[in-house]
């Protein structure tokens, strides 16, 4: 067996299942599993959010390691289960690694890709929808609706303009929302500044890491969890000087 290229596979899933925003444990364990079913004893495996590194030793006691930097990257539930479902594959009926690696490939071609106008769309509905929790009318919803679509051209269009470094991203991406929605109630078109906002800037709140900040330091994976959650206080911290900022440009005039 060609131990470079089950190294390879196992570091490129575990890559995979970062980017596709699995917590450090389900990543360390995944692979670890995978060397584990191909014959290996005793492999290690460490992950943080941003590199994975994994070591093993072959039957003929020559030591192997392997580290990947890994990317930005955020959440895709789709792109994780996949990849979930084919380390269980893997495990169970231990294909030769050449066809692993040719699904392993194969994976990010069937992950469903929805096209701008489609993203865009969630962008404006999912603010609408979080407008009537925080107390808001139809009037409010429809301009939530706007200050998200607002959001999205920014994300989606903008990145000549505002870059690609999240903070700022974010944070100007808070101050459009927030300007756009006092415009619209100072027009007579909202009733609450407030509510409007708000329900736009959820589209931005960073649940899911820290959720999984949460879940990593209760886990024990201390290191990955303060790394997350210290993403996850970059990214509030980005909404809340982006709304200041939108806001007080707002009053001024």
């Amino acid at each position: 067996m060609d131990y470079d290229k089950l190294l390879n596979l196992s570091v490129e899933l575990g890559c995979r299942l970062m980017f596709s925003g699995a917590e450090i444990y389900r990543v360390e364990e995944s692979v670890r599993r995978l060397l584990l079913a191909y014959g290996l004893d005793s492999p290690e495996v460490f992950a943080i959010p941003n590199c994975v590194i994994v070591s093993i030793t072959t039957p003929q006691g020559h030591p192997i390691t392997r580290m990947r930097r890994i990317a930005g990257h955020g959440t895709d539930i789709e792109l994780l289960e996949r990849c979930n479902e084919f380390c269980r594959r893997l495990c169970t009926q231990h294909p030769p690694v050449e066809e692993a690696w040719s699904q392993l490939s194969q994976l990010s071609e069937h992950t469903l890709q929805y096209a701008p106008h489609k993203v865009l769309m969630g962008y404006g509905i999912a603010p609408a929808f979080f407008s009537p929790l925080f107390g808001g009318g139809a009037a409010d919803a429809l301009c939530a609706m706007t200050s998200g679509l607002a959001i999205g051209l920014c994300l989606l269009y903008g990145r000549r303009l505002i870059g690609s470094n999240s903070f700022f991203r974010t944070a100007i991406c808070s101050a459009v929302a927030s300007l756009l929605s006092l415009l619209l109630v100072r027009l007579g078109i909202g009733q609450s500044v407030d509510t409007v906002t708000i329900s736009a800037l959820m589209v931005l709140v960073p649940g899911v890491a820290l959720t999984n900040a949460m879940r990593e330091i209760m886990a024990g994976d201390i290191i990955s969890g303060l790394i997350r959650a210290a993403e996850s206080i970059l990214t509030a911290a980005a909404i809340a000087i982006g709304t200041a900022m939108g806001l007080a440009l707002g009053w001024m005039f």
